[in-house]
């Protein structure tokens, strides 16, 4: 199992980008998806979560301006990102909770893509 996220890169502040991210691998289900962010020199934070049921949940600095979708047929989840202000430049990552195939009953880890860097700057 693996995730691969793409999407990044330099906009003005006040623009949009559009992050992705799919999930691949021998999955039976996923749950929980999320991105969340690094910035230099600062921890890691969540940005924003959606569950296989499509209920969102998002950091108080994003919300208004950010939108977590999912594709459960596609394994995808996407982060639309507008109003972009440069303190939301960092390295954004993708995250699942995975039950692969054959995993007994319960079992299910958590998996990361690999980043991709926003920069928000004029």
């Amino acid at each position: 199992v693996q995730l691969q996220a793409s999407g990044g890169g330099l906009v003005q502040p006040g623009g949009s980008l559009r992050l992705s991210c799919v999930a691949s691998g021998l999955i039976l289900r996923i749950n929980t998806m999320a991105w969340y962010r690094q910035a230099p020199g600062k921890q890691r934070e969540l940005v924003a979560t959606i569950t296989s049921g499509l209920n969102t949940t998002y950091t108080d600095s994003v919300k208004g301006r950010f939108t977590i979708t999912r594709d459960n047929a596609k394994n995808t989840v996407s982060l639309q990102m507008n109003s972009l202000k440069p303190e939301d430049t960092a390295a954004y990552y993708c995250n699942a909770n995975i039950r692969g195939r054959g995993w007994a009953p319960g079992t299910t880890l958590d998996y990361w893509g690999q980043g991709t860097l926003v920069t928000v700057s004029s």
